[in-house]
């Protein structure tokens, strides 16, 4: 896929935000960790509170945004106090995923450059019953430590937590 740019967003970007959030939570509602439903009733002062986090010191939003001004998929990360830089909210549309389009890389490469900044890994939770995001992370170097959480919506089950080196010395 070409003719797409990644930025930043944040703030000013809050129904573009709030649009894409609505489509990702209707498309892998085990990604998340909020119902549509939930997020669909949620005021405009609440969206431009959750989109202008990314504006905030340890954090960052990234789009990928069609010429034509469609999201086609965001990332979001935000520094943990106890795991570093932590990759959430990924989403990519399913007319703009897979390798070949490269929106997903484009946008992971984007967070691990800011994660870069900041620590030696990039640290992200994936609901065990999604093997396409899996896979997309495995692909990328992100390698399972072991730890598992509790997901706590329905339909529940387990989240694996995935690392990625990227210090110096991940570089052999």
């Amino acid at each position: 896929m070409t003719g797409f740019t990644v930025r930043r967003f944040g703030a000013d970007d809050w129904r573009a935000f709030r649009e894409i959030r609505l489509r990702m939570l209707a498309d892998t509602p085990i990604a998340y960790g909020e119902t549509h439903a939930a997020a669909a009733v949620l005021g405009d002062d609440i969206w431009r509170l959750r989109a202008a986090r990314n504006e905030e010191p340890g954090n960052i939003g990234l789009a990928a945004i069609d010429a034509d001004g469609t999201w086609l998929g965001v990332m979001r990360g935000f520094v943990d106090a106890a795991r570093g830089p932590m990759l959430v909210g990924v989403f990519v549309d399913p007319a703009a995923r897979g390798a070949q389009a490269g929106v997903a890389d484009a946008l992971l490469d984007g967070i691990i450059a800011w994660a870069a900044e900041r620590a030696d890994t990039l640290t992200l939770h994936v609901h065990a019953e999604n093997p396409r995001a899996i896979a997309f992370y495995e692909r990328r170097g992100f390698r399972d430590t072991g730890e598992r959480l509790d997901y706590e919506l329905p339909p529940y089950g387990i989240e694996y937590e995935m690392r990625l080196a990227i210090g110096r010395d991940s570089q052999a």
